[in-house]
């Protein structure tokens, strides 16, 4: 018998996961996995790193999954047209929005989108590195669509996002809608497919599903979609590799190292599994490798999180995170909107 999840317990442990993770990887995102250990010591990074502020920073990660849900939730109030293309066009505005933290101008064009409570938020007016594959291709003003997409980019920028779409809609929803807000930048089917592939999982393991179904599930929805064999592939490795008994480091490099969407998930999913009963475990398994640390630990969060829930987090690592409440109200909002829709 499945055990539901839709509460505020595993909304909040899916996003603040994902947050946490996001911190935690974004102390050695650029480090070898050597330089990593000469750093911190043979077991690599094992605690959160705190910046000049006394919090742990997110970086552009999280403040683009907090835009993703803000886009959601605006959308569901424009109740005329196809609620697909709504839900997109309303994602896009909401990133325009986080443009506008990264000190970017607004566009007049779009005047009237540059408003809501979340573009208030004073510390979201910081720039983490954020990625140029999604700079380039919001400041063209296009939105990219899985018919006409903007480029060929599958970098990981599309995936790290996309996580409350998992939180809002129904699995078979949820694919669809993860690869629809991945593509508005990132043209590639590894760059939106791997989107639609976490956005599943975790709206399955929302639906009761244990980690390996929610999986399973994602690999037969990813199968039914043109381009899909990259992404499967790996993820099939993914899998594998939980049941080798080589140290989580060497597994990962087998993956490889995070840059792109299909790597990325694929870690995430072989962490989450690996480490499936300690959120610590698999966080500290996701950020040590020589790779896209910050993205990869944001991704593995977010699955554990939600599988597990806010309470399996450290609460000494829950208190350090900088926006905790910011993080926690974008949750329980989400948590409504999935609550008003049951049968979306």
């Amino acid at each position: 018998m499945l055990t539901m999840k839709k509460n505020k317990e595993h909304y909040r442990g899916c996003l603040i996961g994902g947050a946490i993770g996001d911190a935690f990887g974004s102390a050695v995102e650029f480090l070898s996995i050597d330089a990593i250990r000469e750093k911190y010591g043979e077991a690599g990074i094992t605690d959160l790193v705190c910046g000049e502020s006394g919090l742990a920073e997110i970086t552009d990660d999280t403040q683009m999954t907090l835009f993703t849900a803000e886009g959601i939730l605006r959308a569901d109030s424009n109740n005329s047209g196809n609620r697909i293309e709504q839900a997109s066009l309303s994602v896009s505005h909401a990133y325009l929005r986080w443009l506008i933290t990264q000190g970017y101008p607004k566009f007049e064009e779009f005047n009237e989108i540059y408003d809501g409570w979340l573009l208030e938020e004073k510390e979201l007016h910081a720039s983490r590195a954020p990625g140029n594959t999604c700079l380039s291709a919001l400041l063209s003003k296009e939105k990219g669509t899985l018919e006409k997409p903007l480029n060929n980019s599958k970098g990981c920028g599309g995936v790290m996002r996309v996580a409350p779409a998992g939180l809002a809609y129904p699995k078979e929803k949820a694919f669809e809608m993860g690869a629809e807000f991945a593509v508005i930048t990132h043209g590639h089917p590894s760059g939106y497919l791997s989107a639609g592939a976490l956005a599943y999982i975790i709206a399955s393991t929302i639906e009761g599903s244990n980690l390996e179904e929610a999986v399973e599930g994602a690999l037969a929805a990813l199968k039914t979609h043109e381009g899909h064999e990259e992404c499967a592939v790996i993820l099939e490795k993914a899998v594998e590799l939980v049941d080798s008994e080589l140290p989580d480091s060497e597994a990962i490099k087998i993956l490889g190292e995070g840059w792109v969407g299909e790597e990325s998930l694929a870690i995430a999913v072989y962490c989450s599994l690996k480490h499936k009963d300690d959120y610590r475990k698999a966080i500290v398994a996701s950020v040590n490798h020589s790779g896209d640390s910050d993205s990869t630990g944001a991704i593995t969060g977010n699955i554990v999180g939600a599988y597990l829930g806010l309470s399996s987090i450290p609460e000494e690592w829950v208190g350090k995170l900088e926006l905790k409440e910011v993080i926690m109200k974008m949750a329980d909002d989400l948590l409504g909107f999935y609550q008003k829709h049951k049968v979306y």
